[in-house]
């Protein structure tokens, strides 16, 4: 593994990018290369099956660019794929949960009261079951999908101050929020959010994301396998999606909110599993 190699990301669609973000804002010297699969969005209301194909063939597109390591940006993905994915290839591949266990742990052993934010997907499946299971014997947890803020940001309507509003209203408006110790943005479509739900929620109310956390578990297993991009490397973001439009190619930059070395669109002849399933 070359440690000038290139950080391969991907995303259902676009939310991925709010990890590429955090990744360059800690990891400085690497490159990173990222893929969007906006063209099959969102992945939270497929199958497992359809996911698992999706994710594969974009892995293996990924590798053949050279990637030293996987950051499955998406806990949906995660959820359906990564444990196949990493029975199939020998290199690191890094998933993501909703950062429940950081939400509860806040407590310091008083109960805690946590709403999850994610995809009908992610909530449904084991993966996140299993997570829940640990924790809810000791805390008030309360899984909330929110599928129309996936569609919110890949139609590029993020601006639109009212529409987010209205959504996130009619998500939460259920619950006593002043009495709510944390949300969690299970969804890195949602870290795109965390203004508006600062708005939402009371200032007691914590928001909370796995970007963090993933970015410094990626660091410490490249470091630990001597694979960290060399110091005097100079970093870049590569974006690509499924989606060839100009109108994916430039929201995906807006939402990277920086310069990139270059926008380009996903290789001919990917497939369309979505349909071909």
């Amino acid at each position: 593994m070359s440690s000038s190699a290139p950080i391969g990301v991907f995303d259902s669609g676009l939310g991925g990018i709010s990890v590429v973000r955090q990744i360059r804002a800690e990891m400085p010297h690497e490159r990173i290369l990222f893929f969007g699969d906006s063209a099959h969005a969102p992945y939270g209301t497929k199958t497992p099956q359809e996911v698992r194909a999706l994710s594969r063939t974009i892995v293996e597109h990924l590798v053949e660019q050279g990637a030293k390591a996987i950051v499955i940006a998406c806990n949906t993905a995660t959820s359906a794929a990564v444990n196949e994915l990493r029975d199939e290839y020998s290199l690191p591949i890094i998933g993501m949960e909703p950062a429940l266990k950081v939400a509860c742990d806040r407590g310091h052993g008083v109960p805690q009261r946590v709403v999850v934010a994610a995809t009908p997907l992610t909530l449904r499946e084991h993966k996140f079951a299993a997570l829940m299971h640990r924790f809810e014997s000791d805390n008030t947890i309360w899984p909330q999908p929110c599928p129309k803020l996936v569609e919110i940001v890949e139609h590029g309507q993020l601006g639109d101050h009212d529409l987010v509003m209205r959504t996130l209203h009619g998500y939460f408006d259920q619950y006593d929020l002043p009495t709510v110790d944390s949300v969690v943005l299970g969804c890195t479509h949602f870290v795109f959010y965390r203004d508006y739900f600062r708005e939402l929620l009371p200032e007691s109310t914590a928001i909370i994301d796995g970007n963090h956390g993933t970015v410094h578990h990626l660091d410490v297993i490249l470091e630990s396998l001597g694979a960290l991009a060399p110091q005097t490397q100079d970093g870049s973001v590569t974006l690509t999606n499924s989606d060839p439009s100009p109108r994916v190619a430039q929201l995906a930059q807006a939402l990277l909110d920086a310069p990139v070395r270059r926008v380009t669109v996903a290789p001919t002849g990917f497939p369309d599993i979505a349909h071909n399933t």
